[in-house]
């Protein structure tokens, strides 16, 4: 195993990207205390403003790269959804490339004991560059009624919604106050669109239309899809025939 020596916060990003690029993910560098500035305080992360933090996406190549063959050489234990399980198995491995340095991994599907998320990752994913999140302040004039509850949504600026924001990963002893902040690119500018997507994340994200309102590199694929359109407690029979088809090759 190779361990990390002399860090600092461009050694770690370097390190983690060469580890996770390959499977699948993507990885982007931010200060905590971005994050803090745009998060109400019962989300606000204790740490101090320059703390080096990485977010990571999956990204449609996620599927084969790391999900297949982790389900393939791990018994995932039913307890969590084994998409989780690969994310958690993947984050481990980047800890262990820094034995010496405290690492904390916080996963989008983690909550607070008063049932809130321990991150927003959605912006985390604005504050570090990585994807546009567009709420209904992005819109104006306001185009709802008042009472009308609309959530917002990310929009990567190569995989439309055919992405997800999988967690943070904390260097609690490391800062990086040279690291400059960047805007994700902002692939929805007028109105009217915005509007659309909005829309159709809230009243029709089952059909997923939300996530083609841009021109995509690569989306999910026909087996991907099935999985996340499958409840999380009967995705166990889509990985036993995953399973199976990897067997039969292999006999």
């Amino acid at each position: 195993m190779t361990m990390a020596t002399d860090l600092n916060a461009k050694t770690i990003v370097e390190i983690v990207k060469n580890l996770l690029d390959n499977v699948g993910f993507e990885v982007h560098p931010f200060k905590l205390g971005w994050y803090n500035e745009c998060v109400d305080k019962p989300f606000v992360l204790p740490y101090d403003s320059d703390t080096l933090a990485l977010l990571v996406i999956s990204t449609p190549h996620m599927y084969d790269k790391a999900f297949r063959p982790f389900i393939c050489r791990q018994q995932c234990d039913g307890v969590r959804d084994p998409i989780d399980q690969c994310v958690a198995h993947h984050f481990k491995l980047v800890k262990e490339k820094f034995p010496d340095t405290e690492v904390e991994a916080v996963h989008d599907f983690e909550l607070n004991h008063n049932r809130r998320p321990k991150i927003l990752v959605q912006t985390a994913g604005h504050v570090a560059g990585a994807a546009f999140y567009y709420h209904r302040k992005d819109v104006v004039p306001d185009h709802w009624d008042v009472k009308q509850k609309i959530f917002g949504v990310s929009v990567h600026p190569k995989y439309g919604g055919w992405f997800a924001l999988r967690g943070v990963l904390i260097f609690k002893a490391i800062t990086c106050p040279e690291l400059v902040q960047t805007t994700p690119p902002d692939v929805i500018p007028d109105r009217d669109t915005r509007i659309e997507l909005l829309e159709r994340f809230n009243m029709h994200w089952q059909d997923w239309t939300y996530r083609d309102i841009i021109p995509v590199t690569e989306k999910y694929s026909e087996q991907q899809k099935e999985y996340f359109a499958t409840k999380p407690g009967e995705r166990q029979a889509i990985v036993q025939t995953i399973k199976e088809s990897v067997d039969s090759v292999t006999e």
